[in-house]
Formats: structure tokens, C-alpha cells, sequence
């Protein structure tokens, strides 16, 4: 990637001789100049919620908007929401950018529950301040104690940056597994009685979308990309205040018929989000780039 970057360098355009269409990662900082460019937009929350992110990363995906993303020739978005913000926030032209939800691994879809102990409250998803988790310690806190005894809060996923004091919380509030490898969440989101993502902004909700395909009720945030990819398959609330958080868990862990209809519904959601689908609209995307 270094070598590519590198300022005057033509390795890209040797390496992409013949080629119609060059689909830039954001690791690319410079775009080869006899192919097509495009590439797809995940989220802008750099530009949203530059302070829930670092300054190096901010800079990274500036720099992405910047020489990738204005010249290109077309571009993908990974929920109407983050088209929308794109539109707004970058100045796309709403014809150069289309809308195309991601996919979800078969393995969700069929996933068996990976046994554990006790029933359990499941988050996923890295450990840093966009993620919200300190809001979730506060709200586990304000549920009844018979609820805190009978459900675990298992909280699964790596240590991200200015996560320190929200890191001993967790450790000494929930029960946290750290990293787990990608093969294994299939089995561990299919057991949870209860998935929660209190996000302050996504945007697509990979996590989100996993659960409602393993079956598994959700609890997410009303904001952002979420309550489009999860239409009426999740249960919403304000993901910044603990007291309604608190309460869509307690109304979820006290009612298993809305968890079953709420699963249900999710399931049905998340059929949008296969990867032939995704395969599917993506040919359809290159072939209109180059006028096929």
C-alpha cells in the first residue's frame, strides 16, 4: 500500500493494465489514472463525530474524500442514510452514488446456539466511545436486581482507542470475552436471549444485521443508519439516555413472546441483507459504470 501511494508512482496503472473498473479500499490514497475509479462509502462519521473518532483517522478518511472519492466515477453506499449523508455532507451529486445494503455470511443464517451457563445479553462490536457502552453499564445498573441475576451482560470485541476507563468497567460490571474470532460469533450471537447495540452513529450496523439473521431479538439505537436497516425488526430507543435504554431491556427480558415476534420480524429483515443480493446489484453498478 506504501509502494502504491507512493506520490508519482505507476505501479498502479501497470497493475491494472486491461482492467475497466479499479474498486478502491481506503487504504488508497492515489487513484490510478487510466481505469475508471469507484468505491464505496461505509459512514461519515468523521465528519459527523470527528471527537468520537482519533485525529489520525479523521485526516485518513478526509484525505479518501479528497482524492478518491470526489474524482470518482461512481460510488457505492452502504445504507440510504449514509448516501444521504454523503450527498449532504461531501456534495455528491445524488446520480453518482448508489445505494447498495451489504451482505450478511450464510453462517448466520443458519447458525446453532453455542452453549454457555448462565442466559445472557449479548454486545459485539470493538470497545470505543462510539460505541456508547458506558450508556449500556448505566442502563444494566438500573434494571431490577432479579433481571441483573438471571441474565449476564457478555460484551465480546477488541479494545479500541480511549477505551481505559470505560475497559475496567466492563471488566468489572459484565462478563467480557475480548476479541472473538470471526468463526465463533455465528454460535455466540445465536445463544444470546438478547442483542444490544446502543451506537451513537452507524452506518450499516454489521452487528445489528447479524443478530436479526441468527434469529436473535434486538435492541439498537433510533438514530443514524439503524432503524432503515432494521425497519421493524428491532426494537429502538434513545441510545443516549440510560433510562430508556434500561427500559427497552427490562420490557425484552420480561416478555418472551415479543422477544419471539420481535426475532421473527428481525429474521424476515435480514433476508435483504444476503450476499447474492449485494453481488447481484454490484455487477449491475460496474456494468452501468462502463456503459455495458
Amino acid at each position: 500500500l506504501y509502494f502504491v501511494n507512493a506520490p508519482g508512482n505507476p505501479a498502479l496503472d501497470w497493475i491494472l493494465s486491461g482492467s475497466d473498473v479499479f474498486h478502491c479500499s481506503n487504504q488508497v490514497r492515489r487513484a490510478p489514472r487510466r481505469v475508471k475509479v469507484t468505491a464505496t462509502i461505509h459512514d461519515l462519521t468523521c465528519w459527523l463525530m470527528p471527537q468520537l473518532h482519533t485525529a489520525a483517522n479523521v485526516r485518513a478518511d478526509r484525505s479518501f474524500a479528497e482524492k478518491i472519492l470526489q474524482p470518482a466515477e461512481g460510488l457505492i453506499a452502504v445504507s440510504e442514510n449514509t448516501r444521504q449523508d454523503a450527498i449532504r455532507v461531501l456534495g455528491i451529486h445524488p446520480d453518482r452514488i448508489q445505494t447498495i445494503y451489504s451482505g450478511i455470511p450464510e453462517e448466520y443464517f443458519d447458525a446453532a446456539p453455542t452453549p454457555r451457563e448462565r442466559p445472557y445479553v449479548l454486545y459485539v462490536g470493538t470497545i470505543e466511545p462510539r460505541k456508547n457502552l458506558d450508556t449500556l453499564l448505566d442502563a444494566w445498573r438500573h434494571l431490577r436486581a432479579d433481571l441483573r441475576r438471571r441474565f449476564d451482560l457478555v460484551i465480546a470485541g477488541p479494545q479500541g482507542w480511549s477505551a481505559g476507563a470505560t475497559m475496567a468497567r466492563i471488566r468489572a460490571e459484565a462478563v467480557y470475552l475480548g476479541y472473538v474470532p470471526e468463526s465463533d460469533l455465528p454460535g455466540l450471537i445465536s445463544g444470546a436471549t438478547l442483542f444490544v447495540y446502543p451506537s451513537l452513529y452507524e452506518g450499516f450496523g454489521f452487528p445489528v444485521a447479524q443478530a436479526m439473521a441468527a434469529r436473535v431479538p434486538v435492541l439498537t439505537s433510533n438514530n443514524s443508519c439503524l432503524p432503515e436497516i432494521t425497519a421493524d425488526g428491532a426494537l429502538l430507543v434513545d441510545p443516549q439516555s440510560a433510562s430508556e435504554l434500561a427500559s427497552g431491556l427490562s420490557r425484552l427480558l420480561e416478555s418472551e413472546s415479543r422477544r419471539r415476534e420481535l426475532a421473527a420480524r428481525g429474521r424476515a429483515r435480514a433476508q435483504a441483507f444476503r450476499w447474492a443480493n449485494c453481488a447481484k446489484q454490484s455487477l449491475g453498478f460496474f456494468h452501468k459504470i462502463v456503459g455495458a
